[in-house]
């Protein structure tokens, strides 16, 4: 009698079907999550950099020049990225309204695209 080890063409197109089968249902949940992700990180990040701002103004009257300041008066330990470009240089600096006080009085972020509700990531 012979015994025949390993599988059969079959039994591996089997595996691979449902493999690729539980590959297409995860994969879209996986980008969406990672998305999702990058927005919420995003907001907590303006989040953070806009109150940065608002100290700084209050212990010093002035709005800072650029974010640079922040981190140099240990407002930060550097400034955070911006989760959707990754990089931490293209945030947009908003200048003050009163030009008596001039510097960075908000920021946004500088990515291009819309959020997954629909509002483009310049308004956050």
């Amino acid at each position: 009698m012979k015994c025949n080890k390993g599988f059969t063409l079959v039994e591996l197109l089997v595996v691979l079907a449902i493999i690729s089968l539980l590959l297409t249902i995860a994969l879209p949940r996986y980008f969406s999550s990672v998305d999702k992700s990058k927005e919420v990180a995003l907001r907590e990040n303006l989040q953070v950099l806009r109150s940065g701002i608002d100290k700084y103004y209050a212990d010093k009257g002035e709005y800072p020049a650029a974010l640079a300041d922040l981190v140099t008066q240990r407002y930060f330990r550097k400034v955070p990225l911006d989760p959707v470009t990754e990089s931490a240089t293209t945030w947009l600096l908003l200048p003050s309204a009163d030009a008596e006080k001039p510097g960075v009085a908000d920021i946004r972020s500088g990515a291009k695209g819309k959020t997954r509700d629909g509002t483009p990531y310049e308004q956050l």
